[in-house]
């Protein structure tokens, strides 16, 4: 059955899936019981399933993931909400040297499924600390898994296989993509968790990227194709591990690739993306990987977060500068 609804929806449904078929999976978070949650993603759970199953906590990230993680240990599958992409760092002690750390440190005898849920990213019109882009802090963390859906569909579907996962998630959820309605199949898995998705074809540049990027990343391909050019858009979905299959396929045969990402370039997914692309597929490659990203600066204020963040214009540029090598 196929059902068209916005991506919170969508995650809401996948939450409500994941409840009905495991009573260890709880939530928690701040605001999220009675009140829905910011963005009302868990709006209607409480109600369904009870407050010890949908907690609201004291607005304490640390203590959050720490009970978290404790509940974990005690064969719960906590689902905790992180408000806004810049709050999680209270809790980063927690997740970085603990969560990601545990069932290595008992040599794989304690396993942790928790998944962080964190709304990330621009284009909302908000202040400090509320668009921000922190994924390459956890991709670097060994022992996390990290993944990020751009639809509705995989908003649905990964945020269940997230929860079954026996190891921690950070499960980035593009917010300025919250309302961006879908069609999503409630009885078809389309990939694994941790697949990469070829979303257009084309023969002349690989563009790939992550999150609400995949939606820009079309809008250029759109336009390009106006001029002539045939792009091809990867979705990466996951963050880490990557799969490297569609995205190397793509490249070797276009010949150039951009990578576009919110977040800003220095030490950064894309640079990952880029230099493993331009190691293992260096002869197919007719132009460098390009990127285009955030700048490397604080996040600006919300009147200048159209300069700040990529746009289909940059993307062009891009792949104009790699269509002239």
């Amino acid at each position: 059955m196929v059902e068209s609804m916005p991506l919170a929806k969508a995650l809401s449904a996948g939450l409500r899936a994941a409840m009905a078929a495991d009573d260890h999976v709880l939530l928690m978070g701040e605001d999220i019981g009675r009140l829905g949650g910011v963005f009302r993603v868990t709006e209607g759970l409480q109600a369904e399933f009870g407050d010890r199953r949908v907690l609201d906590t004291p607005l304490a990230e640390s203590g959050i993931v720490g009970t978290a993680i404790g509940l974990a240990m005690a064969g719960f599958r906590p689902i905790v909400e992180i408000q806004f992409d810049g709050f999680v760092f209270p809790a980063f002690d927690q997740i970085t040297t603990q969560l990601a750390k545990l069932t290595n440190r008992h040599e794989g005898a304690l396993q942790m499924p928790v998944v962080i849920r964190i709304p990330y990213g621009g284009h909302i019109g908000a202040v400090e600390h509320h668009q921000e882009s922190p994924e390459a802090y956890f991709t670097h963390t060994a022992g996390l898994r990290v993944v990020s859906p751009s639809t509705a569909n995989d908003a649905y579907w990964m945020i269940q296989d997230a929860v079954r996962s026996p190891d921690p998630v950070i499960f980035l959820e593009p917010k300025a993509k919250y309302w961006m309605k879908g069609d999503v199949d409630v009885d078809e898995r389309p990939l694994p968790l941790h697949a990469s998705r070829l979303v257009r074809r084309g023969t002349d540049v690989t563009l790939v990227g992550h999150g609400a990027m995949v939606t820009t990343l079309l809008q250029a391909a759109a336009l390009a194709e106006s001029e002539g050019t045939s792009c091809e858009v990867i979705d990466l979905r996951s963050l880490s591990p990557i799969d490297y299959g569609p995205i190397l396929d793509s490249v070797r045969r276009t010949g150039r690739m951009v990578y576009a990402q919110e977040a800003p370039g220095f030490t950064s997914v894309g640079s990952e993306v880029a230099a493993t692309v331009m190691e293992r597929a260096f002869f197919a490659l007719e132009a460098p990987v390009l990127r285009v990203s955030g700048f490397d600066v604080p996040f600006p204020p919300a009147k200048l977060e159209g300069t700040y963040l990529p746009d289909a214009d940059r993307i062009l540029e891009a792949v104009d500068r790699a269509l002239a090598y």
